[in-house]
C-alpha cells in the first residue's frame, strides 16, 4: 500500500549529514552541499508514491549550527506550504539537533498535516547510506492521512516517533534514535506507514517574536555550583539536569533557590529516561526540596526538551504560574491541559493574532 491518491509532499531541507558530500579532492571531510531537489533527484522508490512532491531549500547548515532564527523561519514555511495545499512536509537536517527541531515544530505548528523531521547518520559518500531509505519513509509517512493531528513526528530507520519522546541514544549508529520512555507510535512495512498508538494532544503556543536566552547546566560529581552564581546577570530562565529523579549536590541548594526567586528554573533529569519525582526524598538538594524551593518539574520531559519549552514561553511572555501548568501538560501524561485546543481544523492554539490573545489571557 502506497501513499494516497492526489496527495502533495512539501520536502524542506536544512543541510546535515543527509546533504553531505566531500566539497573537493583536497577536502578534509564532509560538508553539507545538496539542496533538496538533490536529495530527491536519485531517490529510489520515489516515482512508485502516487503524490506530488515539491522542493525547497531553506539553510545549508551542519545540525549544529542552527538557530531560534532558523527554526523561527522554518516554522514559517511549513505553514505557508500546509496553507498552500500541501497534504505534509518533510524536513531533512543534521541527525544532531532533530529533536530540539522536532519538538519546536510540535510546539509552534498549529497545523493538524503531519509534519516530519529525518536525516542520516551515514552521508551519501559511505556504503550504506541511511539518508535515502529515511527520507522515501518520511514521506510515506506524511502523505499519509492516519497521521494527522498527531503532531511533529521523527521518522528514522522505518520508525516513526513522536517529537516529544525521541531523543538522539548514539552518536553513529544508524540505529541512534529512540523513545525510551514510550517506545515508536509507529513503523513503515514495505513502504506503507502504519500508526500503533495515538499519542495524547498537546498545547501549541506562539512562534517566539523576541530572542531570550535560557541556560542550560548539568549536575556533575562533586561540583561546588560556583557556575550557578554566573547565571544572575544576562539570563531569562534555566533548566537543571539533574541526577536520577531531581537531585543535585547539596551545593546547589542556595544559588538556585536565589534563582528560582527572581527566574523560571526547570528541574530535569540528566538519565535520559524516566521522570523527576515529586515528593519520594525529603533530603536537602532532592526533587522535593527544590520544588519547595520554587523550582519547576519536568516529569518525562528531559533537559533539552524542557530548554526548548521554557524559550518559547519565556519568549511569549508566560507568567510562573503558566510555565508551571504547561510543564505539567508537557511532562505528565494525563494532566489537564494548561488551555483548549478549539481552533477547529488547527492543532493546540494558534500562533496568531487570535492565538496570542489566548495566551494571553490563559
Amino acid at each position: 500500500m502506497q501513499a494516497s491518491t492526489h496527495r502533495t509532499v512539501s520536502v524542506l531541507s536544512l543541510g546535515g549529514t543527509i546533504a553531505m558530500t566531500n566539497a573537493g579532492a583536497d577536502a578534509a571531510g564532509v560538508v553539507p552541499t545538496l539542496d533538496a531537489a538533490a536529495l530527491l533527484a536519485t531517490l529510489p522508490g520515489l516515482t512508485g508514491l502516487d503524490c506530488k512532491i515539491t522542493s525547497k531549500s531553506i539553510r545549508t547548515l551542519p545540525g549544529a549550527s542552527l538557530s531560534f532564527d532558523d527554526l523561527c523561519e522554518l516554522v514559517s514555511v511549513v505553514r505557508h506550504e500546509l496553507d498552500s495545499g500541501a497534504d505534509g512536509v518533510v524536513i531533512t537536517q543534521g541527525t544532531d539537533t532533530i529533536e530540539e527541531t522536532a519538538y519546536f515544530l510540535d510546539l509552534t505548528v498549529d497545523r493538524t498535516a503531519p509534519v516530519v523531521v529525518t536525516g542520516a547518520l551515514r552521508n551519501p559518500t559511505l556504503a550504506g547510506a541511511d539518508g535515502p531509505a529515511n527520507l522515501l519513509a518520511a514521506i510515506q509517512v506524511a502523505a499519509s492521512k492516519q497521521f494527522s493531528g498527531v503532531g511533529c513526528l521523527v521518522v528514522m530507520g522505518d520508525e516513526i516517533h513522536a517529537a516529544r519522546h525521541v531523543h538522539k541514544m548514539h552518536s553513529t549508529s544508524p540505529g541512534a534514535f529512540g523513545s525510551p520512555d514510550t517506545g515508536p507510535i509507529g513503523r513503515v512495512v514495505e513502504g506503507s506507514p502504519h500508526l500503533l498508538t495515538r499519542p495524547v494532544a498537546v498545547p501549541t503556543y506562539p512562534v517566539p517574536a523576541h530572542a531570550v536566552r535560557i541556560g542550560l547546566v548539568t549536575a556533575c560529581f562533586g561540583d561546588d555550583g560556583e557556575l550557578l552564581h554566573r547565571l544572575k546577570t544576562g539570563f531569562d530562565g534555566v533548566v537543571i539536569a539533574a541526577f536520577g529523579a531531581g537531585h543535585v549536590p547539596a551545593t546547589f541548594v542556595a544559588p538556585l533557590a536565589e534563582l528560582a526567586s527572581r527566574l523560571p528554573v526547570v528541574l530535569a533529569s540528566r538519565a535520559g529516561a524516566g521522570p523527576v519525582l515529586r515528593a519520594t526524598y525529603g533530603f536537602p538538594g532532592s526533587e522535593r526540596d527544590l520544588q519547595d524551593r520554587g523550582l519547576i518539574n519536568s516529569g518525562f520531559l528531559g533537559p533539552y526538551k524542557a530548554r526548548i519549552l521554557l524559550h518559547v514561553l519565556v519568549a511569549a511572555g508566560a507568567a510562573h504560574h503558566q510555565i508551571v501548568a504547561a510543564f505539567d501538560a508537557a511532562g505528565h501524561s494525563g494532566l489537564p491541559l494548561p488551555h483548549s485546543s478549539d481552533t477547529g481544523g488547527d492543532r493546540g492554539v494558534s500562533a496568531s493574532a487570535e492565538g496570542q490573545r489566548r495566551f494571553d489571557a490563559w
